[in-house]
């Protein structure tokens, strides 16, 4: 028996974040650079509030912050646009204020638009919040917001991207469905990125959010947090992880995945904090673990942190 979830409206295409008719007094979350990049202007949007404080990897304590700022006024709706960071804040104040919730995001890996899943950092880690309610209900995929975008920022969001779909696919919990969407999505991902038509990278994203968001994450992901805890971004650390968990589950992607790691030239990672306490950290992250295609024990896990900082 599965259970399939998705926004009640996708709009995809060059102009649909410009064009789509945003309701008065809403409540925009973003980064502090919205403005600078013109990216309020492009949405011609009308009678709004905003908060633009977001930084990457943000902390529950933003939430507050807004519950505290704005809990109190009766805004019809949250627009959230930007990255991952701001789409994960919008989509889980959106939530906890029972707020229609319409999302655009700026960068292409995450699917944070789609999923029904925010990540924030708790004490210092990074925690996923997983809830039906936490989904959007307006995403809007809008290529437009590629443009000018730096390479350093396409090749993190592409491999995250193509972590999540090939990941998922592996999943214990993925079906018939997810499974097509994943592969279909790595298809598409893997053909941007080895030919460099990066302006492909929003609908593979989005095809992967639908995938992985009805699916899950695994092993690679539950390896990677620990290094994104000491200040790698996400998507360099999964170029790794991902890698070596694929090549432990004996995945089907491993070689292309590699491959793709290979053209995007990330830089060698190395893990600073012990290998057993981090260890035993990822051990505790069951909603990536249980789902993981193989079990895997604690001394196995040691042995994926020393490969990888082995090179």
């Amino acid at each position: 028996m599965w259970k399939i979830i998705q926004p009640s409206e996708i709009q995809v295409g060059i102009g649909t974040a410009q064009n789509f008719v945003y309701p008065t007094n809403s409540l925009i979350i973003t980064t502090k650079n919205a403005i600078s990049r013109g990216w309020i202007d492009y949405l011609k949007i009308k009678d709004y509030h905003i908060y633009d404080k977001i930084e990457p990897n943000p902390s529950i304590d933003n939430i507050e912050k807004l519950i505290s700022e704005f809990g109190n006024i009766n805004f019809s709706s949250i627009i959230g646009i930007g990255g991952g960071s701001s789409i994960d804040v919008a989509k889980f104040f959106g939530y906890k204020m029972n707020k229609k919730k319409i999302m655009i995001p700026t960068t292409f890996g995450t699917g944070s638009e789609v999923t029904r899943i925010s990540v924030l950092n708790v004490n210092g880690k990074k925690t996923s919040f997983h809830d039906d309610k936490i989904l959007s209900d307006v995403a809007i995929v809008d290529p437009f917001f590629i443009k000018n975008t730096p390479f350093k920022l396409i090749k993190n969001y592409a491999i995250d991207s193509c972590a999540q779909c090939s990941e998922a696919f592996d999943s214990k919990i993925s079906n018939p469905y997810t499974k097509f969407l994943c592969k279909t999505a790595f298809e598409i991902l893997e053909n941007a990125i080895l030919s460099e038509k990066y302006e492909k990278l929003p609908y593979g994203s989005l095809i992967c959010g639908l995938g992985f968001g009805n699916s899950s994450t695994t092993l690679g992901h539950a390896l990677s947090y620990v290094f994104s805890n000491e200040g790698i971004s996400h998507g360099h650390a999964l170029a790794f992880t991902t890698s070596i968990a694929h090549k432990f589950n004996k995945s089907i992607f491993y070689e292309r995945f590699t491959s793709i790691v290979e053209k995007l030239q990330f830089p060698k990672i190395k893990l600073k904090q012990d290998i057993s306490d981090a260890s035993e950290l990822i051990l505790k992250d069951k909603k990536h673990l249980d789902n993981n295609p193989k079990s895997i024990s604690k001394s196995q896990i040691i042995n994926l942190l020393k490969q990888i900082n082995d090179n």
